[in-house]
């Protein structure tokens, strides 16, 4: 199919480029004082939610293509949403099908995994252990796990990242002890031999992304595939451990841990013949463990000698690149995205945000492609994250963010820009109230500086997010306690349009629902141009000139 944008014939855009701000994170959740985002000082988002041309967006659940709308967003879908145009299936709905439908165990590649399994290998799953339901989900584990009982895989180890993110942040017990159960009951009444071998929090070891920190992979390496590490008797021995040792510690910080038996020795090594299962659904942070496991001529770290392994991710983390080389399930094929269409027209763009959020704002926007579309048009821009905990410097690279962001408005280059303030997700993430009060006026002012640039220019910004987080960073328990929350939030997102030039040309459009997935029709519109057929539509109706 051509790709073709057809302009429109009431409204052909400003003078000046189009921006697209993402502030990551920042939801409208209840006005209290768990809500970052209303105890913050923000000028800005008060001023753009006065304006005739803001609503609110849908950026969890189905709006983004997972299951229900029990399901929060994250960056990944909410990116693929805002990219596309569409909404797509996504990880976690791809997996449940494939699982109740058995296809999944229908494959060539569950056989080779079951064939080493009966040549005497250990079948292994790495993977997050929650049911936060956005890198993973623990149902999808147990129905592996129930799957190779059933077929009489004798031996099963499992390598658990600990969440503490995506759910509490001291929640790990509550998923480890009863996986610790189900792998007991089904050893001693199948006479087979499964168990946990190994694990840490995500923010330690092993779910690295973006390059940010190789260390965080070699750490898991060295847990999982050869054993080294703190041992420990049971993975909810080495939790009780590290929360005695300190107190304020959350479960996406502990460090990595081995099982060992009573000489000492791990549980749980991989071996030539043996077969790994990366159960994580979501690309961005499995990447790199797979690159560890798959290429020949790996160089990140040393991995010592490398075992005979057949490992296989639950789904394709990068269509380019092909990482893994074998997967289960197939990711949704996401075409035709905005930027597609854009490069098709010859329209000049940019996108930028700093390591955190860089892939979101290229590879995801893109329908989880690598790489330029065409790279006489476009221009990506990484600025380098720090690393360190992101509530101990809450301005992460907002700044160094806007002003290369003004520097290219200003170089005349571009008619379209997008950029991503991470500040909102990465520390409302800690759990720490008054460092995301810090984000998020970080990025409000940010925000507000940019708009300036846009107005001098004469061109257009929408400013919007991918999910919320900030938004909620505490709950209260029955016992009227306060406890932290890490995790993403049900609530929508704001939608606004600074547009100077305005003169009544277009209108927010009364639609049933609003959700990401309308932004790239709406993009489409405000540089001049009809949305495609297949999009999903504008969230601006644009009048015509007689009325």
């Amino acid at each position: 199919m051509e790709l073709k944008l057809n302009r429109l014939n009431s409204f052909s855009g400003r003078k000046g480029p189009l921006l697209l701000i993402i502030m990551d994170g920042v939801g409208i959740g209840p006005e209290n004082e768990a809500n970052a985002v209303y105890l913050a000082k923000t000028p800005t988002l008060d001023r753009l939610c006065r304006s005739d041309l803001f609503c609110q967006l849908q950026a969890h659940g189905t709006a983004v293509g997972l299951p229900s709308d029990g399901d929060m967003g994250n960056s990944e879908v909410g990116h693929n949403a805002l990219g596309a145009g569409r909404v797509f299936d996504q990880g976690a709905r791809l997996v449940n099908k494939a699982i109740e439908t058995g296809k999944v165990f229908e494959t060539g590649l569950w056989q080779d995994i079951i064939k080493r399994s009966r040549e005497g290998g250990t079948v292994h799953f790495l993977g997050l252990l929650s049911d936060g339901n956005v890198h993973s989900n623990i149902a999808h584990l147990y129905a592996f796990i129930d799957q190779c009982a059933s077929m009489g895989v004798k031996n099963v180890r499992v390598h658990a990242l600990l969440d503490g993110r995506d759910v509490g942040e001291k929640s790990a017990l509550d998923y480890v002890i009863p996986t610790e159960e189900k792998l007991r009951k089904l050893s001693e009444s199948r006479n087979l031999d499964y168990r946990i071998a190994s694990g840490g929090g995500r923010m330690k070891v092993t779910m690295d992304r973006y390059e940010a920190d190789w260390e965080i992979v070699q750490r898991g390496w060295q847990a999982h595939v050869l054993g080294i590490g703190r041992g420990f008797s049971s993975a909810s021995e080495a939790v009780r451990t590290y929360y005695e040792e300190d107190p304020g510690i959350t479960d996406q910080y502990l460090d990595p841990f081995v099982v060992v038996d009573g000489q000492g020795r791990p549980v749980g090594t991989m071996e030539d013949g043996d077969a790994v299962i990366c159960f994580n659904f979501r690309g961005d942070r499995a990447i790199e463990i797979s690159r560890a496991f798959t290429e020949a001529d790996f160089r990140e770290f040393d991995r010592g000698p490398l075992p005979d392994l057949l490992y296989a991710g639950i789904m394709e983390y990068d269509g380019d690149l092909h990482i893994p080389p074998r997967f289960l399930v197939e990711p949704p094929a996401i075409d035709r995205t905005v930027s597609e269409y854009l490069c098709a027209g010859g329209i000049t763009s940019f996108a930028i945000s700093e390591t955190q959020k860089f892939g979101h704002v290229t590879y995801f926007w893109n329908g989880n492609r690598s790489g330029y579309i065409d790279e006489s048009l476009e221009t990506y821009v990484e600025i380098p994250s720090d690393r360190i905990e992101f509530d101990k410097a809450p301005k992460m690279k907002a700044v160094e963010i806007k002003d290369k962001t003004g520097e290219m408005l200003k170089s005349g280059k571009y008619r379209f820009g997008r950029l991503n303030f991470a500040n909102g997700d990465m520390v409302g993430h800690t759990g720490n109230l008054k460092a995301a009060v810090e984000a998020v006026e970080t990025v409000d002012k940010c925000v507000g500086e940019l708009l300036a640039v846009i107005g001098d220019m004469e061109g257009i910004a929408v400013v919007t997010a991918d999910h919320g987080n900030s938004d909620v960073m505490f709950t209260v328990d029955k016992q009227g306690r306060q406890v932290p929350k890490t995790a993403h939030t049900l609530n929508p997102v704001p939608f606004a349009i600074f547009d100077p030039s305005f003169k009544n040309e277009y209108c927010i459009a009364s639609l049933e629902k609003r959700g990401l997935s309308n932004v790239a029709a709406t993009l489409l519109n405000l540089l001049g141009y009809d949305k495609p057929d297949e999009y999903d539509p504008s969230l601006i109706a644009v009048l015509s000139r007689e009325s």
